[in-house]
């Protein structure tokens, strides 16, 4: 496939923070996620287009993702470079209490491609979001990452069941899902 990003394209990269490193959220999907997310945001980098950084600020005072805590920041893999805007947000979707809608219209983005954590939460709010904006929308599979889960059943879903549930969901519904490898491939 290979995709060259033009000037109508932007790259969300969404709560790539420390914090989602803590014990607390349990095992987790897709350990190569940074290293992709790392690899995609390089490409967008030299390719001189919109890289858009979304920071989780969590007003719960024991999240690790709390304004203050080492967690809040970011991880090197997705830090931001002078330029590069960022939104914050303390909700699951980055449209609900950002300019993020309005910056993306002024910059004429008409396709997103989206990448970081959480894919369950985060991710997929703010994808479908976008899908519902008018956005055409990527999502990158392996640039993505998940925790496993108890239902409301108190059966414990593993990391990779719920990755791929909510990727097979947002799939042809509110986005083309795809892997870092077609994303980059020329």
């Amino acid at each position: 496939m290979g995709y060259t990003p033009d000037a109508k394209t932007a790259l969300i990269v969404m709560d790539v923070q420390k914090g989602l490193d803590d014990p607390i959220f349990g095992e987790r999907s897709n350990p190569k996620a940074e290293e992709n997310i790392s690899r995609i945001i390089s490409f967008w980098r030299k390719e001189k287009r919109s890289v858009i950084h979304i920071q989780h600020c969590s007003v719960n005072p024991d999240s690790p993702l709390r304004p203050g805590q080492p967690g809040f920041e970011f991880k090197p893999e997705a830090e931001p470079i002078a330029g590069e805007p960022i939104f914050q947000k303390s909700v699951h979707s980055a449209f609900i209490g950002t300019d993020l809608e309005s910056y993306l219209r002024s910059e004429n983005i008409e396709k997103v491609v989206i990448i970081g954590l959480t894919a369950d939460q985060c991710v997929s709010t703010t994808t479908r979001m976008a899908g519902n904006l008018g956005f055409d929308v990527l999502l990158v599979s392996d640039a993505t990452a998940t925790f496993n889960k108890i239902g409301p059943d108190g059966i414990e879903y593993s990391a990779e069941i719920i990755l791929a549930v909510n990727l097979c969901s947002l799939h042809k519904e509110f986005c083309e899902v795809i892997t870092t490898k077609q994303l980059l491939s020329a």
